[in-house]
């Protein structure tokens, strides 16, 4: 009996995090309208369950930053790191900020595009401010084509 896989919001199920295209999600409208409210909005750093790249079932309990809500209900979001990741054009750099508690500067990886359910996520971290947003908005924008 596995309680760490089963309980950990986002890992299974309907509710699980998963990796999106972003060229196939089609429009995309970024926006900022965090409400500190307990629920993910766009402009919010959450806690999800996040896969490793390989598909093969590992993965890990990360920060996300949600940038759009799709219609369906779900949620678009890039994951951060801690990893230093200077002149790397995938990643934007954040700095620090209170999603980390040994106050790191984080990075986000615009390259990988996470679609998450309100109720895969295990916890709310922060609202990014909006100039750091902004500067994630725009390399999307460069990248896809989101407005």
């Amino acid at each position: 009996m596995s309680t760490f896989t089963d309980d950990v919001p986002g890992r299974s199920g309907p509710d699980a995090t998963t990796e999106a295209d972003p060229r196939a999600v089609g429009r995309v409208r970024t926006e900022y309208s965090p409400a500190h409210d307990g629920d993910p909005d766009p402009g919010e750093i959450v806690w999800t369950w996040v896969p490793y790249e390989e598909n093969d079932g590992r993965g890990k309990d990360r920060p996300v930053l949600v940038v759009a809500r799709e219609a369906a209900g779900t949620l678009l979001a890039v994951q951060l790191s801690s990893r230093r990741h200077d002149g790397d054009r995938e990643w934007v750099a954040l700095g620090s900020g209170p999603w980390d508690r040994s106050g790191r500067d984080s990075w986000v990886d615009v390259d990988r595009i996470l679609r998450l359910h309100e109720r895969g996520m295990r916890r709310e971290a922060c609202a990014l401010d909006r100039g750091r947003f902004d500067l994630v908005r725009r390399r999307l924008y460069e990248r896809y084509g989101w407005t």
